[in-house]
């Protein structure tokens, strides 16, 4: 039987309330970068439960099913325990609730997760191809080629599987699920949303350059080199003088 969140500490409590407004916040970025129509996609972000050490009492917040973006609010998120279950809120949580729940519970790394139905980035989905590593945007952002992952039926954690089975152990911060679209993961939701914009960006830009004759392939060694640079070296080294720290200045930046 799941829990309600006045059953949970009051540390526990207040970082929900903290964490549903970045959630309410990031999804406004979707339709802003054009990653979503209508009601479609979601924003999750982890909740750690500090009185659970092996992270099986976390929470995660996300937005309710089927509601405008225009009418989404902090306190109309809502929070869900790692086997989907409601936890606190008056809807009914996204469609997509037990491949996050999935995610969280097998990737203890990640604390965000995000989907969209990006239109670039569902079209390789739908051919089932992965997109090659031909920018440099992608050898620093994925570390190589984005990849596909298995078809996979929406209602249960089959998304979530098909999700962890595809990037556990791949740099990749972003997998292609076929015949679905792109969903993508980070160490908060920030993150993850940042991956879902960039991911778009190199969907359209690779199918672009398609469309003018063969993409240049890249070595290996370059992107490694790339990656290694941008993961550990780009950005700022320390807290910069507004109080962010050099990931939180990273995230939303492009590659100057």
């Amino acid at each position: 039987m799941s829990k309600a969140l006045t059953d949970y500490s009051q540390a526990v409590q207040e970082e929900v309330a903290r964490v549903r407004v970045v959630v309410s916040d990031l999804h406004a970025e979707l339709p802003r970068w054009d990653l979503v129509v209508w009601t479609a996609g979601n924003v999750s972000q982890r909740v750690p439960n500090p009185d659970v050490p092996d992270g099986s009492g976390d929470l995660f917040v996300i937005k309710p099913s089927g509601v405008s973006y225009d009418d989404l609010t902090p306190a109309g998120m809502v929070v869900c325990d790692l086997d989907g279950n409601l936890v606190d809120g008056t809807r009914s949580p996204s469609s997509d609730t037990a491949a996050h729940a999935y995610v969280y519970q097998h990737m203890a790394e990640v604390g965000g997760v995000v989907h969209t139905h990006s239109t670039y980035a569902t079209a390789w989905a739908a051919r089932g191809e992965e997109v090659p590593c031909v920018l440099t945007m992608m050898a620093d952002e994925f570390g190589g080629p984005v990849p596909i992952g298995p078809f996979a039926i929406i209602g249960d954690d089959s998304i979530g599987r098909g999700i962890v089975e595809t990037l556990s152990g791949h740099r990749s911060p972003a997998v292609l699920m076929r015949n679905h679209g792109p969903f993508t993961i980070g160490k908060d939701a920030r993150a993850a949303v940042k991956a879902a914009v960039m991911v778009e960006e190199v969907a359209r830009t690779v199918h672009i350059s398609r469309q003018l004759g063969e993409p240049v392939p890249m070595e290996q060694q370059h992107i490694d080199s790339l990656y290694d640079r941008y993961q550990n070296v780009y950005g700022q080294p320390a807290t910069t003088p507004s109080g962010s720290t050099a990931a939180d200045t990273k995230n939303m930046e492009g590659q100057a």
